[in-house]
């Protein structure tokens, strides 16, 4: 049995000059791949609307793990290196984003850029830039917006005066600064837009906003193998520098001067806010003893779309918005984005389970701790109704965490969940079946191997 990712990364390959391929038995030649996503084989047709997505989703993840073997072979081989293929663009960025957070007030400046100095694994710019780059020869679509330069990009819209925008990273402080903006910005040999880059920045930039609060919020003790913000600096000054981060990423923002993709990006930055306030219940009511429904997993589907797949679905389709294309391209740029996410996350509600703290340089089992119920425990749920009291009073008992642990272990949560980040990862690189072939669009669907395949 060969996997369809596999199947597509190998094709690629062999007919690089016979145009988009087409996956034989499970697409149809003459299917507009870029106005939607194909159903898989596991799926019931879309026009049972009688089913919602999310019983689609179950049933999906139940049949894959009743007739799957235990080892996917979608799973195995690396064939490219994505960030080899942004390499020179990712070079740039954590100089770059510490550009960006400079502040007059040290102490300010000292928490702003602390995550800045770990190694993150800059999934998010690495996905724009590998968007950007993969519709650089798709079908261009008229904007009104005219292209920013790269020194647009850093040039304030309102009067300095008026800003009082005091950044000594800034490269208007820093001559050896600007002389790296321009290397990072002006290369004729790249096809990646100043604002595309700059976009990469920004992403990244909300992101680690995220992380500031939520290590606040979920009193976490360690990020990226070292002590969290909040431990070294307090909670304070933790939620303010994600402030800070917010408001320098908006003022990024607002520089690209497209109104659109403005609009995007601050609607994830509401995004995670909603999703955070539904993750402060795991079910649509709070109960004290729950029972498992379909609205079970479509509740928890909703939040972890808005909390970690809006901003890599929206940045992907700000990318292409960018870059000019075609409404079509801007769709299918958007569903990678969005399926994408949603593997990545379920991915990591597996790795919750079965990893270590050292491996994930943060607490693993973290999620039941906080009272969370994930995907693995969501589909155990279903099978064993003794799960909803602990749900329902969100696992503070003396053994419930232990107790929940032991029940996802012995049920087939964890099969179920990596069936439906699998199915979602599937949909991903469909979604892009019809970009001209090319090496960054090869890099995007090895990102969906290597999304199914991390171990952190």
């Amino acid at each position: 049995m060969k996997g369809r990712l596999q199947s597509l990364l190998q094709s690629q390959r062999r007919t690089r000059q016979q145009g988009p391929y087409i996956c034989s038995g499970c697409l149809h030649k003459n299917r507009d791949f870029t106005r939607s996503i194909p159903s898989t084989a596991q799926y019931p047709p879309a026009r049972r609307r009688h089913q919602s997505t999310l019983a689609q989703a179950v049933s999906a993840a139940q049949h894959v793990f009743n007739g799957a073997p235990k080892t996917d072979p979608r799973l195995a081989g690396v064939s490219v290196d994505p960030l080899r293929i942004v390499g020179k663009e990712l070079k740039f960025l954590t100089s770059n984003i510490q550009q960006l957070l400079g502040s007059g007030h040290p102490m300010l400046d000292t928490v702003a850029k602390y995550y800045t100095h770990s190694e993150g694994k800059h999934v998010r710019p690495l996905l724009v830039l590998l968007m950007s780059r993969a519709t650089a020869l798709t079908p261009k679509a008229a904007r009104h917006p005219s292209l920013p330069s790269a020194s647009a990009i850093d040039s304030p819209i309102s009067p300095p005066t008026v800003l009082s925008d005091v950044n000594p990273s800034s490269p208007t402080y820093d001559a050896l600064s600007a002389a790296s903006i321009k290397s990072a910005y002006n290369s004729e040999s790249s096809d990646i837009l100043p604002s595309q880059r700059r976009l990469a920045e920004i992403t990244e930039l909300i992101h680690t906003a995220s992380l500031l609060h939520d290590d606040v919020i979920d009193n976490s003790i360690a990020r990226r193998s070292s002590p969290s913000a909040n431990v070294s600096f307090g909670n304070k000054m933790a939620v303010l520098a994600g402030d800070f981060l917010l408001g320098r990423a908006s003022v990024a923002l607002a520089r690209l001067r497209d109104a659109e993709v403005i609009e995007l990006l601050a609607t994830v930055i509401a995004n995670l806010v909603e999703g955070e306030f539904m993750q402060l219940k795991n079910t649509a009511l709070d109960e004290s003893n729950p029972t498992w429904t379909e609205d079970s997993l479509s509740y928890y589907i909703q939040k972890t779309y808005l909390k970690s797949a809006s901003l890599i679905s929206k940045s992907c389709r700000a990318a292409a918005l960018l870059g000019q294309n075609s409404p079509e391209v801007v769709e299918s740029a958007y569903s990678y984005g969005k399926n994408l996410g949603l593997a990545f996350q379920l991915v990591d509600d597996m790795l919750d389970y079965t990893t270590t703290s050292e491996s994930l340089g943060k607490p693993a089992g973290a999620d039941l701790e906080l009272g969370l119920a994930t995907a693995p425990l969501l589909f155990a749920w279903k099978d064993n109704q003794q799960l909803g009291v602990l749900v329902g009073r969100k696992f503070a008992a003396d053994g419930d965490v232990q107790m929940a642990r032991n029940l996802v272990a012995h049920s087939d949560g964890l099969e179920q969940t990596r069936a439906l980040a699998q199915d979602y990862a599937d949909k991903a690189a469909y979604a892009i079946s019809t970009f001209p072939d090319s090496e960054a669009k090869e890099g995007l669907l090895e990102m969906c191997v290597k999304t199914m395949n991390r171990r952190k």
